[in-house]
């Protein structure tokens, strides 16, 4: 088969068809030797050729602009990026950048606000669950305390002279029944007086018995706001420096201390954290594609020091930012040894087991893309043709295909941000 006409040739041809035809027509030698006029031929006789091939010039033109793809762009070989699909074992997995974090972290948070007095302890150390960290004053609190510490005295001493006085009746009253009883029986006094006398000494017991409770109850109260302990245990009048006293919550490492002699801190504002000291887990962001592909229990590989560990999903944190989501994960056995918080480690997350299946090199293309479409080189390696494809599981080699390639075929897996409207990609020759 003849290779096709360029636009170029097809020009060429055209102006040489019309120089013939104009060089063909005029006048033709005689039998005398003179010049004869002969008659022109008509218009559509003369230029047919013509006609033919501004046709196929025409044609041409519009198979080269539009059946070749539309919308052109060039591009030097050597700023692309091709990848050949293949069939193989395809892994299903996920690799993030891990780091090793605190099992527990415990945050250090003051009920009463205040100034900072003293810091007992430095950033990084080792402390006791309980052991005493910072202790803040606050004179107002104290004056507060002081006043209501009073209130209390004051109440109790009432509650004391009340029932002192509620005993001094019972035992007035008890003994003028004893004595009356006895001239009851002689008739003596009548039986409407000894009862009146006995039922004011029932109205005092149920008095005392009232009154006793009432205090029981006050006496509860004020403890309560005075140190926080309802027993009433507590020395109350340590109660004001216990509420301004940080103490650690459980054994750990103390870290982020913020905390300085002078400091002025508002009730509930955090002054540091105490993380378990020799229990971790490992924390990683990954992208909000593979949000639904993640569950508690997949396997997790990882190597430190050329040595090979494992571990698994723990929690999968739901909420994205930036793009990316949360996820722990724990140790399966022992935690390796001489890790620190905040050191980074990579991790790769199985999804699924290895199958076997059609893939392309992984690339930018498919966030440009979606995996719904991309560039395919063509047979002879001048161009790529924009062609809709669909892609399935991807992990950072390979995207798993699953339909609109074939094995042996080459696709552009550089990034498409240029290309986006693009029919049509042409290779500089120089790059070819």
């Amino acid at each position: 088969m003849d290779k096709p006409l360029s636009l170029s040739d097809l020009r060429a041809r055209l102006l040489r068809l019309l120089k013939n035809d104009n060089a063909s027509d005029g006048t033709v030698p005689g039998s005398d030797g003179q010049d004869r006029a002969i008659a022109r031929k008509p218009l559509w006789q003369r230029y047919w050729k013509a006609a033919a091939l501004v046709g196929a010039v025409g044609a041409g033109a519009a198979w080269l602009l539009l059946g070749q793809g539309g919308n052109v762009y060039r591009a030097p070989l050597a700023q692309l990026t091709i990848g050949t699909v293949r069939e193989g074992s395809f892994e299903d997995y996920i690799a993030v950048r891990g780091a090793v974090a605190p099992f527990i972290t415990a945050y250090l948070t003051t009920d009463q606000g205040g100034t900072v007095k003293q810091v007992l302890v430095e950033d990084g150390a080792r402390v006791k669950a309980g052991q005493v960290l910072i202790i803040l004053s606050n004179p107002a609190l104290q004056l507060q305390v002081a006043a209501q510490q009073l209130t209390f005295e004051q109440t109790r001493f009432k509650y004391e002279q009340e029932i002192l006085n509620i005993e001094y009746q019972l035992s007035r009253l008890k003994a003028n029944l004893e004595r009356d009883k006895i001239l009851l029986e002689g008739k003596a006094i009548a039986p409407s007086t000894y009862r009146q006398e006995v039922e004011e000494y029932e109205y005092y017991v149920k008095l005392r018995a009232a009154t006793v409770a009432s205090r029981t109850v006050e006496q509860r109260v004020r403890a309560t706001q005075l140190t926080g302990d309802a027993s009433g245990k507590t020395d109350i009048a340590n109660a004001g420096v216990e509420a301004l006293t940080v103490r650690a919550p459980m054994d750990g490492q103390l870290t982020a201390l913020d905390a300085e002699v002078g400091q002025s801190k508002a009730a509930g504002g955090v002054l540091g954290q105490v993380n378990s000291a020799d229990r971790f887990k490992l924390t990683a962001q990954a992208d909000e594609f593979y949000l639904t592909n993640l569950a508690v229990g997949q396997a997790t590989l990882f190597n430190i020091d050329g040595r090979d560990y494992r571990a698994h999903v723990a929690k999968v944190y739901p909420q994205v930012a930036n793009g990316t989501f949360k996820t722990d994960f724990y140790f399966d056995g022992a935690a390796p040894s001489n890790i620190h918080v905040g050191q980074a480690i990579d991790l790769k997350i199985e999804l699924g087991g290895a199958s076997r299946a059609v893939m392309l090199p992984n690339g930018p293309f498919y966030q440009d893309t979606g995996g719904n479409w991309a560039f395919v080189v063509t047979p002879d390696g001048r161009s790529a043709i924009r062609r809709a494809i669909r892609l399935g599981r991807r992990n950072p080699e390979f995207v798993e295909v699953v339909d609109g390639l074939k094995p042996g075929e080459r696709v552009i897996i550089s990034g498409y941000e240029a290309y986006q409207k693009m029919d049509r990609i042409e290779f500089n020759a120089s790059n070819s």
